[in-house]
């Protein structure tokens, strides 16, 4: 591949300045950053020494554990948290082990299938984003130690960057504004921003998928890819697989587009692993080797070694766990070696290779065929099973896909400082529908606003209407540029000029398809509350016009419009009146 060069421009900013991208995996994370100087090409650097892994050179990745005491203080953590000294302490002391903390904080709407395994439980007094936070608190100190320690004049470069760092998190494609929302907490309940404005501006969030597409990027991809032509980036990791699809449409400037909204599927290599453990357990039931903490290690020992090795369905496998003298050919172990068929392997795989498939055909019918590449990044991409496999059956829809040469596990990171400093997508995807809820005029012919007639009411002008009714404001699958903002206009009747201080909308998203429901249902799966917005109205008092109502009662009618931006990776909501002739 190509490098990518020319796409980045000088640091326009007139101060040195630090961006930190932190990417907390489901079972590891990484840390890149640049550091911005005044007219020059900012670099990425990886955060490539971790404490617990010194012996280990340019390790980029720590896993994503960590151990708290009895009192929910936090023992250790990354890497330091598989040494022996620290495994002892914590049988000795009771301490809780706590790992995939990432997948509590998904969306209530993306089901975990975890084949009858639980998730483990947050340290008592702890909640899912106090979590989060110190593994975010961690990540943050080693790289501070990183950076003082690695870089010439260290400690007053930390000095003079430390109290305006710039942050990008990185979160599943299939995350939205809640859990953005949480993550923002965890980076203030960690100690990296301050709890005040400012400080909660000073994080961006990317897309594990886009951040994974400027990774690609760096790389060459763009030079490789021809122009009009759509590709998908596979982002398979730990937990999820993010699948993104694009299409350049520019190369001076590049200008790159979203053409399908982005899927995220739980499909990653742990879903592989907890298939396994539930497999050994069944297989060795009969045996002294169907012990927990036995499964435990073999399960490692698979994860560790035939997992990441395996690539031919026809070939016996072993799982080396134990030493020569393990043997019960019963169950097929003999010299320490656990022997499996390479079908019983390939099943293990093959729920989340299916998934992966279906999102990838998914995407591709829904950029209308465009799509002929696909770009496999990500930790889980190293297998060569999960590879082989996509290959050969995408390879049926003239389909290629490919690796890229470089380390495929940093993408994220390093693709998230390209996400900052580049900004190369100028358009995405709605990936569903957003609304709000209106008041529809009631229609006795009609035999679905009969069954509602019991929530009927009047408005103070007289008209006879129905709640719930749903109004979109955006449609699924519109191509949507950063700076288009879509609008709609309201009115409301008030009989009580009070409530205007505490006016207050609420944004509902449909996940249910293309077609514009007519109804809100309030407990059906596909709709959900996105967010609330509020403003302060009371000023329009003093020139809202008092109406007689029908029955004598006076009312006033405000006018407003909904405004909802979505073109960034965050989506942003606000309401805009106007009062004496100016827009508010």
């Amino acid at each position: 591949m190509k490098p990518a060069l020319g796409t980045r421009k000088p640091y326009n900013g007139i101060t040195r300045s630090l961006i930190l991208a932190l990417d907390i995996g489901t079972t590891f994370s990484g840390v890149s950053y640049a550091i911005l100087e005044p007219g020059e090409i900012p670099k990425i650097h990886g955060v490539t020494r971790f404490p617990g892994q010194e012996h280990v050179a340019g390790n980029s990745k720590i896993p994503s554990i960590m151990y708290y005491d009895q009192s929910g203080k936090m023992g250790a953590a990354g890497a330091e948290a598989e040494s022996a000294s620290v495994l002892a302490d914590a049988e000795d002391n009771g301490w809780v082990k706590v790992e995939l903390f990432k997948l509590r904080l998904r969306p209530r709407t993306m089901k975990l299938k975890m084949n009858g395994m639980r998730l483990a439980s947050v340290p008592h007094g702890k909640t899912a984003v106090d979590v989060f936070g110190d593994f975010l608190a961690y990540l943050f100190q080693c790289t501070r130690s990183f950076i003082v320690d690695t870089h010439a004049n260290g400690p007053s470069l930390w000095r003079a960057v430390e109290h305006d760092i710039q942050f990008v998190l990185s979160h599943p494609n299939g995350w939205e504004g809640a859990q953005q929302t949480k993550m923002r907490r965890a980076a203030v309940s960690g100690g990296l921003i301050p709890d005040t404005d400012g400080g909660r501006a000073r994080i961006r969030f990317v897309t594990e998928g886009e951040a994974s597409l400027h990774a690609c990027v760096q790389n060459g991809l763009a030079a490789d890819n021809p122009s009009g032509h759509g590709f998908i980036v596979a982002d398979a990791g730990g937990g999820t697989l993010d699948i993104s699809s694009y299409a350049i449409r520019g190369t001076a400037p590049l200008v790159i587009e979203e053409i399908a909204p982005p899927d995220c599927v739980f499909a990653g290599s742990v879903f592989v692993s907890r298939r396994a453990r539930a497999f050994f357990e069944e297989k060795l039931k009969s045996s002294k080797y169907g012990t927990p903490d036995t499964l435990d290690h073999i399960a490692k020992r698979f994860d560790e070694t035939t997992k990441r090795l395996f690539r031919d369905s026809k070939e016996l496998q072993f799982v080396p766990f134990g030493s020569p003298l393990d043997k019960d050919l019963s169950v097929g172990i003999r010299g320490g070696q656990l022997k499996l068929t390479g079908v019983e392997v390939a099943a293990l795989f093959e729920p989340s290779i299916e998934a992966a498939v279906t999102s990838i055909k998914a995407q591709i019918d829904a950029s209308n065929g465009h799509v002929k590449s696909v770009w496999l990044v990500g930790g889980f991409a190293a297998s060569p099973w999960l590879f082989s496999q996509l290959q050969e059956r995408l390879s049926l829809l003239n389909v290629t896909v490919s690796r890229p040469d470089t380390q495929t596990s940093k993408a994220v990171a390093d693709g998230a400082i390209g996400f900052y400093c580049d900004h190369h997508v100028s358009a995405r995807m709605s990936k569903f529908m957003y609304g709000v809820e209106y008041l529809r005029e009631f229609d006795s012919n009609d035999e679905e606003h009969v069954a509602r007639e019991h929530r009927l009411f009047e408005l103070p002008s007289g008209p006879k209407l129905l709640p719930d009714a749903f109004d979109c404001i955006l449609a699924r699958g519109l191509k949507v540029k950063e700076s288009t903002a879509f609008s709609r206009k309201y009115c409301t009747e008030m009989t009580n000029l009070a409530t205007l201080s505490v006016f207050e909308i609420e944004i509902w998203c449909y996940r249910g398809g293309d077609t514009i429901p007519k109804w809100i249902l309030r407990d059906a799966e596909e709709f959900s509350t996105l967010c609330y917005v509020r403003a302060d109205l009371s000023p329009l008092a003093g020139s809202a016009q008092a109406k007689p109502g029908k029955n004598g009662k006076t009312y006033w009618t405000i006018v407003f419009s909904i405004e909802i931006q979505f073109g960034l990776t965050e989506f942003k909501a606000r309401i805009k009146w106007t009062d004496e002739g100016r827009t508010k």
